[in-house]
C-alpha cells in the first residue's frame, strides 16, 4: 500500500452549508456536532449550514467549526477505508488545522481538543478586537520580494510574513492601514492580492496575549503521545512527544506557518499519496504548486 500522509485546512476554508450533507448521512458525523454543542453551549451546526456568514467567519466560530467539519470528513473516510490509518505515516494541519491533526494522531481527545480550539478562537478574536487588523495572500513573487514590501508597508503600521504557502503564494499580516499599503504595493510590483475571511493578523505579535491565554489551556491538557507523527507549524518537523507539541503549540499563535517546507518534508519522508479532509480543497491545491503530479484525494466536509 501507498505511505499515506492526511491533511487538515486551517481557518479560512469555512464556508455556509459545510458538513450539511455529512450529518445528513453518517450519523456519527451528527454525533461529532452533537457533541460539540454541549461543549460550545451552542449550536454549531447550524451555524455551519445555514450561517449567517459573519457569524460563521468570526475567528470565535470558525475555528471550531472547522475543526468538528474536518473531524467529520475523517469519520466519512473511515467509513470507506476503515484501515486507512495503517498506512499513514504522518499528518499535518494549517494552523488552526494542526489541531485537527492531533485529535486524528490521538494526542487529546475529540472534546479536549475542541476546547482548546474554543479557547485559542476566542482569544484570537479578542486580540483581533484590540487591535483592527487582517491577512492579505500575495501571488505571483518571492519570498524575497514579499519581504521588501512588508519592510516598505511598514511604514504605516505592523507588517509580517505569517504563512509560507507554496511557491508565489505567501500570506501576510498586520494592521488594517498596513494590509491596505501592500495591496497598493504588491499591485505595483505586479503582483495579485487576495484579503483573507480572517478577524485579525494571525502568527504575529498582534496576537499577544493569546498565546499565554492558551499556554494556560494547554498546561490543564492532557496530552498523550501521538500515535503517528505530527508535523508541526513552526518548524516543519515531525513530533510525538507530548511537551515538545504542548510548546510548539503555544509558539504557533505568533509565529509564520511552515507549510511548504512542511509539504517538501512529507515528500522527502517517503509520502506516495495524500488525503485532505475537511472544507474546500486549498491544501490540495498547495500541494500541487508543490509537486504537480501527486495524489491528493479530498473528502469534502
Amino acid at each position: 500500500m501507498a505511505k499515506i500522509a492526511i491533511l487538515f485546512p486551517g481557518q479560512g476554508a469555512q464556508y455556509v452549508g459545510m458538513a450539511q450533507q455529512l450529518c445528513e448521512s453518517l450519523p456519527v458525523a451528527r454525533k461529532l456536532f452533537d457533541e460539540a454543542a454541549g461543549i460550545l453551549g451552542y449550536d454549531l451546526l447550524e451555524i455551519c449550514t445555514k450561517g449567517p456568514r459573519e457569524k460563521l467567519d468570526s475567528t470565535a466560530t470558525s475555528q471550531p467549526a472547522i475543526y468538528v467539519a474536518s473531524l467529520a470528513a475523517l469519520e466519512s473516510l473511515r467509513s470507506q477505508s476503515p484501515d486507512i490509518q495503517k498506512d499513514c505515516i504522518a499528518t499535518a494541519g494549517l494552523s488552526l488545522g494542526e489541531y485537527t491533526a492531533l485529535a486524528f494522531a490521538g494526542v487529546f481527545s475529540f472534546a479536549d481538543g475542541l476546547r482548546l480550539v474554543k479557547t485559542r478562537g476566542e482569544a484570537m478574536q479578542a486580540a483581533s478586537d484590540a487591535t483592527p487588523s487582517g491577512m492579505v495572500s500575495v501571488l505571483l513573487l518571492t519570498i524575497d520580494k514579499v519581504e521588501e514590501l512588508c519592510a516598505r508597508a511598514r511604514t504605516v503600521g505592523t507588517m509580517q510574513i505569517a504563512n509560507l504557502l507554496c511557491p508565489g503564494n505567501t500570506v501576510v499580516s498586520g494592521t488594517k492601514a498596513a494590509c491596505d499599503e501592500i495591496e497598493k504595493l504588491a499591485a505595483e510590483a505586479g503582483a495579485k492580492t487576495i484579503r483573507l475571511a480572517v478577524a485579525g493578523a494571525f502568527h504575529t505579535d498582534i496576537m499577544k496575549p493569546a498565546d499565554e491565554t492558551l499556554a494556560a489551556a494547554l498546561e490543564q491538557t492532557d496530552l498523550q503521545p501521538a500515535k503517528i507523527p505530527v508535523w508541526s507549524n513552526v518548524d516543519a518537523r515531525p513530533h510525538t512527544a507530548p511537551e515538545e507539541i504542548r510548546a510548539l503549540l503555544v509558539r504557533q499563535v505568533l509565529q509564520p506557518v511552515q507549510w511548504e517546507t512542511t509539504l517538501r518534508g512529507l515528500l522527502a519522508a517517503g509520502v506516495e499519496k495524500f488525503y485532505e479532509l475537511g472544507p474546500q480543497r486549498v491544501l490540495a491545491g498547495l500541494l500541487k504548486r508543490v509537486d504537480r503530479k501527486m495524489e491528493c484525494v479530498n473528502v469534502q466536509a
